[in-house]
């Protein structure tokens, strides 16, 4: 099992972006277009995770067949095969910066171990930019 995350540009207007419950691109495009530019490179999307605030600002109950499933954050999940008969799993924050934590599976990793590690994926994400925004909050 391997484990990475990688960030790019300036994340402290994000922290305010998500405590606020503010995006400057729709949410339902921005998501759209992550899609899209995963599948080019070879990703499927394989589960969507919401926080209810921005549910409420997507008009429809599933994306390519894949229902949202209420969370803690605003993320998507991707997976696509990988060197070694690994499959690739990539939790990619719903914001305009560009972050993501990724992880490899052997082909013989048990499905409860491959459950553990990405529940501690949403956790650090959630813990990246949720918790701290949370504290961050001025009231």
């Amino acid at each position: 099992m391997e484990m990475g995350y990688g960030r790019c540009g300036d994340g402290g207007s994000l922290f305010g972006e998500i405590r606020k419950g503010k995006m400057a691109m729709d949410t339902k495009e921005l998501l759209q277009d992550i899609v899209a530019t995963y599948k080019k490179f070879g990703w499927k999307l394989h589960r969507i995770l919401m926080r209810p605030e921005t549910r409420a600002q997507i008009d429809f109950a599933d994306v390519e067949g894949i229902p949202i499933d209420e969370s803690r954050i605003d993320a998507l999940w991707f997976t696509r095969s990988s060197l070694g008969g690994r499959q690739a799993c990539e939790l990619r924050l719903l914001a305009e910066t560009p972050y993501a934590l990724f992880e490899t599976f052997a082909p013989d990793d048990p499905e409860d171990n491959q459950k553990d590690v990405r529940r501690e994926l949403e956790q650090k994400l959630y813990e990246t930019f949720f918790v701290r925004s949370e504290a961050a909050s001025p009231e």
